[in-house]
């Protein structure tokens, strides 16, 4: 463990799943290593997950906006909640179908810990092993290790199988909470959901070293067992939108190998989504949909986006201002 306790704050953005939110929160209660803050941004529910939240024996903070922005929209409020706050060192973000194991924050510590040795510095972010409800790795929500450029060691040795990579997936990633203070950073909420993780972890890691950490476990109870190229249905819209918008607008994320080796990749995952769905007309038409929107306007601003929750959209302005 690190000589001086890392103060760690969690954010979770819930929106209509009471039962799944009270496991969560069950599952954080019961961390052997204990997080200093909670806050749950609540999407408007229009279940009894608000009820959830208030009587909770966790007592986290809740954030509660008028409208459902997304999973963006929600961690660019919540970030910005706790980041503020001078005292927190590490901001472990998940959405509320995210169920860690008792350990799972412990075992990022100690990712921590080790990396600050062999470095010399904190990592700036860490990230969990993610598993389906019959043990199954959940690869959609594994990162492929880094290709280029390592910063600092390339593996860790104690936290065993960790090795550095470019991206993280919002299902259970802490973050270095002075690094986002330092540089203001946010999630991009206009994303509202798809590659909103992928562009603000790519961001955060272009000059800074993560660690996938496999000890550290985390369930993750989404509906069905899926990769990244499932069929998305009429997703597919934010998926085109939002990685056309990405490489416009946040290409100072990459390196000009990178730009390259993600567009192809995104080229590839594209033909292989449309050669497996079972509807291309309506894949074809969304993606369409997504690729004119992205060309018609840029993101507009986390404050724009959680205009009709005004409190969480002034912490928002503030943080970034």
């Amino acid at each position: 463990m690190t000589s001086l306790p890392v103060r760690v704050a969690a954010v979770v953005v819930s929106y209509n799943r009471e039962q799944l939110l009270q496991e969560c929160l069950d599952g954080l209660a019961a961390q052997t290593y204990a997080v200093a803050q909670t806050i749950v941004v609540d999407n408007a529910s229009t279940d009894n997950a608000v009820q959830v939240i208030r009587q909770h024996s966790l007592h986290p903070e809740l954030m509660e906006l008028r409208e459902n922005v997304g999973g963006a929209g929600g961690f660019a409020a919540g970030i910005a909640r706790v980041a503020g706050d001078k005292g927190i060192d590490y901001v472990w973000i998940m959405d509320d179908d995210t169920i860690p194991t008792p350990t799972a924050l412990e075992k990022l510590i100690e990712a921590i810990d080790e990396a600050e040795k062999l470095n010399g510095s904190k990592p700036v972010i860490v990230g969990s092993q993610a598993v389906w409800i019959d043990g199954r790795e959940h690869l959609m929500n594994k990162p492929r290790p880094r290709r280029w450029i390592h910063h600092g060691a390339e593996r860790l040795e104690k936290s065993k199988g960790a090795y550095q990579a470019r991206s993280f997936s919002f299902v259970s990633c802490c973050i270095d909470a002075h690094e986002i203070r330092a540089r203001k950073a946010l999630p991009v909420g206009a994303y509202f959901l798809w590659n909103d993780d992928f562009e603000f972890t790519t961001r955060l890691l272009k000059e800074g070293a993560g660690y996938y950490v496999p000890a550290s476990v985390v369930e993750h109870k989404t509906k069905v067992f899926g990769s990244s190229n499932a069929d998305p249905g009429a997703r597919f819209r934010f998926e085109v939108r939002n990685k056309r918008w990405l490489f416009k607008y946040s290409s100072s994320n990459f390196t000009y190998r990178e730009k390259i080796y993600y567009r192809l990749a995104m080229c590839k995952r594209w033909v292989e989504t449309f050669l497996r769905s079972k509807n291309k007309t309506v894949l074809m038409k969304y993606a369409q949909q997504g690729w004119k929107e992205a060309g018609e306007a840029k993101p507009c601003s986390n404050a724009q986006v959680l205009v009709q929750s005004p409190d969480a959209a002034r912490i928002v302005e503030e943080f970034e201002n």
